[in-house]
């Protein structure tokens, strides 16, 4: 882990900087391997399942049998566990619907939105060496909750070709029956172009790999809508004299063990905190199991050590960290000043894993600083919002003039009479 002391604003953008991948070395390849798809269908899908992924694959469909047995095959405590925590995150997104609300802007025109489930979506569910069960609930249960009708799920098999029971449990709890044995830019591809087997969606989500994230962007240029920008997982925990070393660490490694190119920061206003969390970090990490790709991490991450609070918080918003743990004696104030992060986690018992797992919150949110500008996965991610207004005889009388005077302005003259008829016809 690199140590900064006091650096000044100037070294702000050299320390923020990102280990993100560049994706402009794999466009080519991803630009073929879609053409193909989109050509081929389901042909080029198994060729290039067993070109990456080392598998071949008879029926890329899950079938109600395998479901069944992964449930089955699922220990009684991970059940709970995963069905409490479904139960959290439909709670939190249940409480993001709206009602529809009319608003009269003036006598005789009513206007309102509404929102409209997009209707076929795709999940992509990573299931490398670390299989994420939690995401199928982060995008199934908003998704069960827009009234999406369509809902498709591809996660990538393991040599034997079976998808992780867990993830297959998860989407039972969801009710996702649309279950698919691809990974990788293929199943981006399956899902953007659609093929004999896999049904085409309107909107892609899921975290991934370069590979994937490369797909997905591809994609979006003009195929098929996507969720976010995505990029390596990354936290940032604010910290002062009373907060806990050994927490620290912890939670500085949980997002260090996500990949090599994952990125954890500590700013704190004491010194000797830094020196401690170094130390009982090189502890813990001994103990984990993934400890050689955490330690690549910390490669990338940084502690650094600032003058006062303020210039803790100017820090933060100028990152925009995808996950924020706030650890100082007035947390929940400083809370309130956070202007750019995806998820904050406040106080000292609110570890990041709560919202990555079981709080509620959903746990796809913006990395690589797209926190200044973009939201994480919301229920609103999964529908559409459409307008519409009604106007009456007496609402034309009243507005038509203004709508007249300003499209004569800009030289559109049917714009303009669209109006003028309709009051020349209610004056008669």
């Amino acid at each position: 882990m690199q140590i900064y002391r006091f650096p000044l604003f100037k070294s702000w953008p050299a320390i923020t900087e990102r280990p993100t991948a560049d994706f402009l070395d794999k466009i080519e390849t991803v630009r073929k391997v879609m053409l193909k798809i989109r050509e081929d269908g389901d042909k080029a899908v198994r060729k290039f399942t067993l070109q990456f992924d080392h598998v071949d694959v008879a029926n890329f469909k899950v079938s109600e049998d395998e479901i069944q047995e992964a449930i089955d095959t699922l220990s009684p405590g991970l059940k709970s566990a995963i069905q409490l925590a479904a139960q959290n995150v439909d709670t939190f997104h249940m409480a993001q619907k709206l009602s529809r609300h009319v608003v009269e802007t003036m006598p005789g025109v009513k206007c309102w939105q509404k929102s409209v489930p997009i209707d076929r979506v795709g999940l992509y569910i990573p299931g490398g060496s670390a299989p994420l069960f939690s995401t199928v609930l982060m995008l199934g249960i908003p998704a069960m909750i827009a009234g999406c009708n369509n809902v498709v799920l591809c996660s990538p098999p393991d040599r034997s070709g079976k998808i992780h029971p867990a993830i297959l449990f998860a989407a039972s709890v969801c009710h996702i029956t649309e279950i698919y044995k691809i990974g990788g830019m293929q199943a981006v591809g399956a899902m953007a172009y659609g093929t004999e087997t896999i049904p085409k969606v309107d909107k892609i989500f899921g975290p991934g790999n370069s590979w994937v994230t490369a797909a997905k962007q591809f994609v979006a240029m003009s195929d098929c809508a996507i969720d976010m920008p995505a990029g390596p997982s990354e936290v940032a925990v604010m910290a002062d004299e009373t907060a806990n070393p050994e927490f620290i660490a912890a939670d500085l490694l949980s997002q260090a063990e996500h990949g090599p190119d994952s990125q954890v920061i500590l700013i704190t206003t004491n010194e000797q905190l830094i020196k401690e969390v170094v130390k009982v970090m090189g502890k813990q990490l001994k103990a984990l199991p993934r400890a050689d790709i955490a330690s690549k991490a910390l490669d990338n991450s940084r502690a650094i050590l600032v003058n006062d609070t303020e210039e803790m918080l100017g820090f933060i918003n100028y990152y925009a960290p995808e996950h924020l743990i706030i650890s100082t004696k007035d947390a929940g104030v400083l809370a309130e000043r956070i202007t750019n992060a995806g998820s904050v986690f406040i106080g000292n018992y609110t570890p990041e894993s709560a919202g990555d797992y079981a709080s509620g919150t959903n746990h796809i949110l913006p990395t690589n600083g797209w926190a200044k500008s973009m939201s994480g996965i919301g229920l609103d991610s999964f529908s559409k919002k459409i307008t519409f207004q009604e106007i009456t005889k007496e609402g034309i009388l009243n507005l038509g003039p203004v709508i007249e005077e300003m499209a004569q302005a800009e030289h559109l003259f049917a714009h303009k009479n669209a109006v003028t008829l309709r009051i020349k016809s209610i004056k008669k």
